[in-house]
């Protein structure tokens, strides 16, 4: 009897629902996979219950936004025999949290930005455009770089800047916004906002369907808020109204699931002198975090905008050669997805040499120092005088 009761498994002693509570309690995706790896019956409590994704959700409960989950084979489907959909479903959430854990902890954070969706609203657009904010330096060209919101009488009044991601699926843990000190403007004032909250989520549109900001009407219209499905929304954090690059550390690693990110400017703190209205301005602005594709790529098909997360296992081992390379017998959906990936992976490319700064000589062009003295954006000082916005004092003489 003694010998019976040892060789017996234990989950068929305590059932399958008291086991499934105990695996339950599990918090780390590593212990549930080396669970479902003592035994048939382990493995399957832990599949059939769903335990990977209900792990996964308790890491990053943005996953709970996915309307569905798929597995890309690189190799066209064959005809073997039917797996069930738990069997799919622990594979992709158990790597899903295991990426999300192990990247967390080991990967250090770097810049995420590809390139600008659109602001709320631009003082004067193109010049004062929010794609000013990709660089890091206050003075591009001999002229100021920064974005400007428009001018308001209410200090509430809110703004947003919207960006993309370098990638469908990130994991972001801090984002750094430099506020714009106004040197050409008596005082030399700090355009902060009171607050910032940040925005993840993504396009309701398939991709493709966004279009390129060529006017500031556009610009408003591919930043409505109804176009897009935000996943995530951080608590209100204090800005300081000093120039520097200042940083907020979210909570908890957030999964941006679509790679759109918004930065919510909430309130002002200064008013330009020329016209008495409250204006916000930013000088730069970073979304720091991990990309986890092309091991997991995102797709918006759904009619209401709802996101399908992509696993691609065969995409684990590959490197950034193997991506460059067609394959004929890979199936259509791996074609389609790697191709994508490689499409942003160039794109994010010439970006990042885009914004290298460039180094002038003193006489560049037949243009020397002495005609940029006193000259900011190739606009005189008398010019630039309490003028944020592009409206001068003479403007408001009469």
């Amino acid at each position: 009897m003694a010998e019976e009761c040892c060789s017996a498994d234990l989950l068929e002693w305590i059932g399958p629902d008291v086991s499934a509570c105990v695996f339950g309690r599990l918090d780390h995706p590593a212990d549930l996979v080396r669970a479902a790896a003592v035994s048939r019956t382990w493995r399957r409590c832990v599949v059939e219950s769903g335990l990977s994704k209900s792990l996964c959700l308790r890491l990053c409960p943005e996953v709970a936004t996915v309307a569905a989950a798929a597995e890309v084979a690189r190799s066209p489907p064959s005809t073997a025999a039917h797996e069930s959909g738990h069997e799919r479903d622990y594979r992709i959430y158990s790597n899903l949290a295991g990426a999300y854990v192990s990247d967390s902890a080991a990967k250090p954070s770097a810049e995420c930005i590809l390139d600008c969706i659109g602001a709320s609203r631009t003082d004067d657009f193109p010049a004062e455009t929010m794609e000013n904010t990709l660089d890091e330096e206050e003075i591009i060209n001999f002229r100021p770089s920064y974005w400007s919101s428009g001018g308001a009488d209410d200090p509430e009044a809110p703004e947003s800047l919207t960006y993309r991601l370098n990638s469908d699926i990130c994991i972001v843990d801090e984002i750094r916004v430099r506020p714009y000190q106004a040197f050409f403007q008596d005082g030399d004032p700090i355009y902060s906002s009171k607050v910032v909250r940040f925005r993840m989520g993504h396009y309701k549109l398939p991709r493709g369907s966004e279009t390129f900001v060529m006017d500031d009407y556009e610009n408003k219209m591919v930043n409505a808020d109804e176009k897009y499905m935000w996943t995530y929304t951080s608590p209100e954090f204090p800005m300081l109204q000093k120039n520097e690059l200042q940083s907020f550390k979210l909570p908890h690693p957030v999964l941006c699931i679509g790679g759109v990110v918004m930065i919510e400017l909430l309130g002002r703190v200064q008013k330009q002198e020329a016209d008495d209205r409250y204006y916000i301005c930013v000088c730069h602005a970073e979304v720091m975090g991990r990309s986890l594709s092309p091991l997991f790529m995102v797709e918006i098909s759904d009619p209401e905008g709802y996101s399908i997360l992509k696993y691609l296992p065969g995409a684990k081992d590959l490197s950034i050669d193997d991506f460059l390379q067609d394959d004929t017998k890979d199936s259509p959906e791996w074609h389609y997805l790697v191709g994508r990936y490689r499409q942003m992976n160039h794109r994010a490319v010439v970006v990042s040499a885009l914004l290298e700064p460039v180094h002038y000589m003193h006489d560049v062009g037949g243009i020397s120092d002495d005609d940029h003295e006193d000259d900011v954006g190739g606009i005189s000082d008398d010019d630039h005088e309490d003028d944020v916005g592009g409206i001068s004092d003479d403007d408001y003489l009469e």
